[in-house]
């Protein structure tokens, strides 16, 4: 299995609260609509807690602030992937996607990644 991993930071007017529930309430139903043209397998948010809840194991490892929320995606492979994005109705539903990010999700500050599962346990 191929995963996009997307570390979401919220746009500046948006407290932590509204991010969340845009995100859960209005993408992911966007997300889930768009799933079999964009051959989508699985689709999970990760919704930060308080800050305060984590600042002390931050503050001792020296981390970063943390993330809004992390997206994770999956794909079968690469070419299930890129059979997807062949379609003209594929790139649509991206450019659909891409549009409601810009309205809760700071994109410039929000790093996303491909990467392949390596399980260790569980």
């Amino acid at each position: 299995m191929i995963k996009l991993t997307f570390c979401l930071v919220r746009l500046p007017a948006l407290s932590r609260e509204a991010f969340q529930d845009y995100w859960f309430t209005k993408h992911a139903p966007l997300v889930a609509r768009h799933r079999d043209v964009l051959r989508i397998q699985r689709y999970v948010q990760l919704h930060s807690l308080d800050s305060a809840i984590s600042a002390d194991t931050r503050k001792s490892r020296g981390g970063p602030e943390q993330y809004d929320g992390v997206a994770q995606l999956w794909w079968t492979s690469f070419e299930d992937l890129a059979a997807a994005q062949s379609n003209p109705a594929a790139a649509a539903a991206g450019r659909d996607l891409l549009e409601d990010e810009r309205k809760f999700i700071d994109l410039a500050r929000s790093p996303l990644w491909w990467g392949e599962e390596k399980a260790i346990f569980g």
